[in-house]
């Protein structure tokens, strides 16, 4: 492989790939703390809607794009929609798990420091959940937008009342934009194709699906991208040694002076 595509060698000094029992232990961990996480902010119906309403009405006041606008867009099709709810509930912890199995494999010091930024988003997103339930958009009767899920399917989601599974007040922020975002930048900084920035359609597609299907509000994204932006700021990436192009030593110039100015004495000698 080339030096574009392949940025990372192994050798002497690249770095050493984690004990995968571990890091296996470490990232269901990770999604243990995720559903469990969820399940304590459950109970506070009244006070998700509310906050429900305060965000809705923040939107408005900061000229927020209506997220109905994206939703009609989907509704444009049964197909289209359909798509977009398979996408929402398909894709989100899978492409997250290939994406930490890539770098695992390939790119483990990006891996380490993948795994760390994914696990502080986490952490002070489900900090947000029960500080601030928040009831999503499909369920706000103001919003005027539908559940597509519901209506179309398929839908991860039961009634709000007896679902037992997963925590529905929980809308921000979006960790579905927050991990989409990482994976694009990860694999980014990872690679050196051109076409890698194409990974950020991941992103852009799981934005317009979160809030064309109604299941979160503009507020949760930027939210979930402003804990990811501090997140890495704060956890940057580990100095990476760069690969050379050749095997063979470069010779230093002045080596290359010293055996032009010693040649003419070695020839001389052989005569």
């Amino acid at each position: 492989m080339n030096a574009r595509s392949e940025p990372a060698q192994a050798g002497p000094d690249a770095p050493a790939r984690p004990p995968l029992v571990r890091e296996l232990l470490l990232v269901a961990g990770l999604f243990l703390v995720y559903k469990f996480g969820r399940q304590l902010a459950t109970g506070h119906t009244a006070e998700a809607f509310r906050n429900a309403h305060h965000v809705w009405d923040w939107e408005r006041v900061l000229r927020l794009p209506d997220e109905g606008g994206v939703q009609s867009l989907l509704l444009h099709g049964d197909t289209l929609i359909h798509v977009a709810n398979t996408y929402y509930a398909a894709v989100h912890f899978p492409a997250t798990l290939a994406f930490l199995v890539w770098l695992y494999l390939r790119r483990p010091a990006h891996y380490v420091w993948a795994r760390r930024v994914l696990a502080a988003v986490t952490g002070a997103a489900l900090v947000l959940h029960l500080l601030f339930p928040l009831a999503p958009p499909r369920m706000l009767g103001a919003s005027g937008l539908i559940d597509t899920a519901r209506v179309f399917g398929p839908s991860v989601y039961g009634p709000p009342r007896t679902d037992s599974l997963s925590n529905q007040f929980a809308a921000m922020p979006s960790l579905h934009f927050g991990w989409a975002l990482m994976l694009a930048i990860g694999l980014i900084v990872a690679t050196r194709t051109r076409w890698r920035w194409l990974w950020l359609l991941h992103p852009l597609a799981t934005l317009m699906v979160i809030v064309g299907t109604a299941n979160h509000y503009w507020l949760d994204v930027v939210v979930a991208a402003a804990l990811l932006g501090l997140a890495l700021a704060v956890l940057r990436l580990p100095h990476l040694p760069h690969r050379t192009r050749c095997a063979l030593p470069r010779r230093r110039p002045e080596a290359g002076r010293r055996a032009s100015a010693e040649r003419p004495e070695l020839v001389g000698a052989g005569r």
